[in-house]
């Protein structure tokens, strides 16, 4: 499931798993498996050539983009060989390694003139931030000002796919973040740096012209961001500077939890169970780190870092200019304010009937509710697509404005408990449940950083045979299935840059089942429109609608799309907004319209037809995961 689910839906315990790790294998046919992706897409430039002849010039222009779509995705995709090697030798593993050593070869150094607190995109907050917290303290000993650096890299943009949304709200924090630090007398200093290789090198050159012999960081668990780190770690022990690494972004640090085995789950119940039993033995995991202090007022004429005051913050990265930046700036407001307003809400008001119209999760008219508070009800609600009945605060996690930890312990609080409940049998149970996801999914990128290279879990799955069909994927993109549920969803994606969690379970089993479309193209697709894409829950989302992941949904458990629109919006408000061309259906008609309408009732619509008929679609998609390789 995706990580939305709760919005819509870890002190440096960074413990090695080098030796888990060393007591995996990888199955040989895994191995030997070869790379389809050329023969895939030689499949789609004949198939579209043959089709786009009949159409328009624009609609070739068109269909020749898709075409164009697929072969991105699949060109980033890994060979199973590759893969497996990865697996075997994983880079947070490695870090680690870089890590001790670093430690050991650089006991003592000296005092310099400023500690480096480096913020990325997944930990933009001041409270309860472990590496800040951390450099601060050293800084206040030492008696050297903090200078917070955060470094802006148009290259890992663009490999991660991340949303000119995503990056419009990482920059709007920071000018919030600029304005606290600079009541702190904290510098923030903004640079952009290309290519990504060499941004370590560029850190090292920062921190000697600042001469900082101390840099703090929390690690991030990409494949290439792990890389990196390992980099600058390299370069930080010839450079005589200690580099400080910290678990942050999870409640439980990956490689924390194993089997009895040693190994790492790839199922989540087991992994749940042990994630709880974990933290009711340590619960200094959920403290919150003290605030960072203030820098001395005389920073501000500081030899070194007093000119940092004057670095202004870009109102854009080119290429990923956001033309919504208005909207977005009004259904997201950026800033830890924001972002903890969005869970006390979450946790102490109702539910508004119908928020579609106006959805910032700060919009007016919650009502305050002890007992019948959103996460109160979530446990029933949670499934309702047509109100605010989520948390929708995942666009300030996705980004590290708020910490898991903060949401874990306001669920606590709210159960009046001192243990963490991730039960079934409670709304802020099962809410904590779904933060556990985020982590698991984290987890399962860590120790298998295959699932990140664009391969599935399950490699007995990489042999499915899927369509080649441009019209289908541009239909699905656009919100012109036929399919009313998917189109809303798809289009509140378009003009939001959010879905509700169950919306994206639907519309993302509707491309993988019924379309029989490579999952990755959804995957880009989400996290190209997403304020709150992440690639772990993402990828891990995908992986389980597509029934390739870990722990996934069964192949042969296929969503009917018309039941669950009926489930997800049973008064048909969701798709009325989204889809105004339906307005004035309702009943069975609105939820499948070409199913329920005589033909010449349908044409007044201007609606499309259904791309596929389910369930011609659900047999199809059965024989295919049964025989993987078969048409």
């Amino acid at each position: 499931m995706f990580y939305s689910t709760f919005t819509l839906l870890r002190p440096s315990y960074v413990r090695s798993f080098a030796i888990m790790a060393s007591k995996r294998s990888r199955a040989a046919s895994a191995a030997n498996k070869s790379s389809k992706k050329q023969k895939v897409m030689n499949d789609y430039i004949k198939k579209e050539t043959k089709s786009t002849k009949r159409e328009s010039s624009e609609t070739k222009d068109e269909l020749s983009s898709e075409v164009a779509y697929v072969q991105e995705v699949h060109g980033k995709i890994a060979t199973a060989e590759n893969a497996a090697r990865v697996d075997d030798d994983p880079p947070l593993a490695k870090l680690q390694n870089a890590i001790s050593e670093h430690k050991d070869e650089l006991k003592t150094v000296s005092k310099g003139d400023s500690v480096i607190y480096w913020m990325r995109m997944e930990d933009m907050r001041i409270r309860d931030n472990r590496a800040f917290s951390a450099a601060s303290n050293v800084a206040q000993e030492l008696g050297v000002p903090l200078v917070v650096l955060f470094i802006l890299s148009p290259g890992d943009y663009t490999s991660h796919d991340r949303s000119p949304r995503r990056i419009d709200f990482c920059l709007r924090n920071l000018a919030a973040l600029k304005e606290t630090l600079g009541g702190m007398d904290i510098p923030l200093y903004v640079t952009s740096h290309t290519p990504r290789k060499t941004l370590p090198d560029e850190v090292i050159k920062l921190a000697r012209k600042w001469n900082a012999r101390r840099i703090y960081a929390n690690i991030e668990y990409q494949v290439d961001e792990l890389r990196r780190d390992i980099r600058l770690i390299h370069l930080a022990t010839m450079a005589s500077v200690r580099a400080e690494y910290f678990s942050d972004r999870c409640v439980v640090e990956p490689g924390a939890l194993a089997t009895k085995e040693g190994r790492q789950y790839a199922v989540y119940s087991p992994w749940l169970k042990n994630w709880v039993a974990t933290l009711d033995r340590d619960p200094s995991r959920l403290e919150e780190s003290p605030t960072p202090k203030p820098n001395d007022n005389k920073t501000r004429n500081h030899p070194k870092v007093g000119d940092l005051f004057k670095c202004e913050i870009p109102e854009s990265v080119e290429g990923f200019e956001c033309h919504d930046r208005e909207n977005m700036t009004l259904l997201y407001p950026a800033g830890e304010e924001a972002a903890h307003e969005v869970l006390r809400r979450f946790l102490y008001t109702k539910s508004r009937d119908s928020q579609l119209a106006d959805a910032s999760p700060l919009a007016s008219g919650a009502e305050e509710s002890s007992n019948h508070s959103r996460i109160k009800d979530y446990m029933n609600s949670r499934d309702h697509a047509d109100a605010d009945t989520t948390s929708r605060i995942s666009p300030y996690l996705a980004s590290g404005v708020i910490s898991a930890r903060e949401c874990v312990r306001g669920a606590m609080k709210i159960l009046g408990v001192k243990r963490v409940d991730a039960g079934k049998t409670s709304g802020p149970g099962v809410w904590v449940s779904e933060i556990a996801w985020r982590d698991f999914y984290t987890h399962v990128m860590a120790a298998f950083p295959r699932v990140s290279m664009g391969r599935p879990f399950q490699e007995k799955f990489a042999d499915v045979k899927w369509e080649t069909n441009a019209a289908h994927l541009k239909a699905w993109k656009e919100g012109k299935t036929g399919v009313p549920i998917v189109d809303a969803a798809i289009r509140q994606a378009n003009t939001q840059g959010w879905m509700h969690n169950r919306a994206r379970m639907i519309t993302a089993m509707y491309l993988t089942k019924d379309l029989m479309l490579d999952w990755r193209l959804g995957e880009k697709h989400f996290m190209e429109q997403f304020i709150d894409g992440d690639l772990a829950s993402n990828n891990g989302g995908w992986q389980w609608s597509a029934s390739t992941g870990t722990d996934p949904q069964p192949y042969f458990r296929i969503f009917n799309p018309y039941s669950q629109s009926e489930k997800a919006d049973p008064k048909g408000d969701y798709i009325k907004y989204f889809v105004p061309e339906l307005k004035d259906l309702s009943g069975k008609a609105l939820h499948d319209p070409y199913g329920h309408l005589s033909p010449s009732e349908f044409k007044k619509l201007g609606y499309p037809k259904p791309l596929v008929d389910h369930k011609e679609a659900r047999e199809r998609a059965l024989r295919r995961y049964k025989n993987p390789g078969e048409k």
